[in-house]
């Protein structure tokens, strides 16, 4: 049977530590006579993801060793949300959805929530845009409020690189991305008690 990308992560074993990493491309050059500093930002932004799984037996182990073997080291891609946010922190309540077309960079215009609600989204909250391999993560940085309407601007990271659709769907709920492994490397650890270590190292797909 054929494999279809992207991959779910299996859910037999949760992680035992998840670092999430958000990486910014900012240039900083100093003066060397006066040390005055001249700041560039570019317009990359992204999450990167650093997950350990706890010792498993070697029945558990193998589900995983699977997925990443699946991937082909840097290939192919996976969905991945951070797994101590599924919840969001306000009231996320309505059917989100983007109010205008065109619109990029680390502000988002958006209706469909429901109406007059101090914090529909609060600051951490993410939310995502896409399903599958269009799936993007973002994060809100400020808490929000839903007006009389049901509208709300977020603040938001990373920047929206490519313009949505209007009415395109906010998912606020077990939010995911599009990742792909950090390395071509997939490895697994076995200790003499014949327990299985696995870590690995993800990036967004921008």
């Amino acid at each position: 049977m054929a494999i279809t990308y992207p991959l779910s992560i299996p859910t037999n074993v949760s992680f035992s530590q998840a670092r999430m990493i958000a990486r910014s491309v900012v240039g900083v050059s100093r003066s060397p006579f006066t040390g005055e500093e001249q700041i560039q930002k570019h317009q990359g932004q992204w999450f990167e993801f650093d997950g350990k799984l706890p010792p498993m037996t070697r029945a558990n182990a193998e589900e995983w060793i699977a997925f990443l073997l699946k991937l082909n080291g840097r290939q192919y891609t996976f969905l991945l949300g951070d797994p101590s946010a599924k919840t969001a922190r306000g009231i996320a309540t309505g059917t989100p959805l983007i109010n205008g077309a065109s619109q990029t960079g680390n502000s988002l215009i958006t209706d469909g929530w429901t109406a007059s609600q101090t914090g529909i989204l609060k600051a951490g909250d993410y939310f995502q845009i896409g399903t599958g391999a269009n799936a993007r993560l973002y994060k809100v940085l400020q808490d929000a409020d839903s007006d009389g309407s049901g509208n709300a601007t977020f603040d938001i990271w990373p920047s929206i690189n490519t313009a949505y659709a209007d009415d395109a769907a906010l998912i606020v709920s077990s939010t995911v991305g599009l990742f792909r492994l950090a390395s071509n490397e997939m490895g697994w650890d076995i200790s003499t008690a014949q327990n299985y270590g696995i870590a690995f190292g993800a990036v967004s797909v921008v």
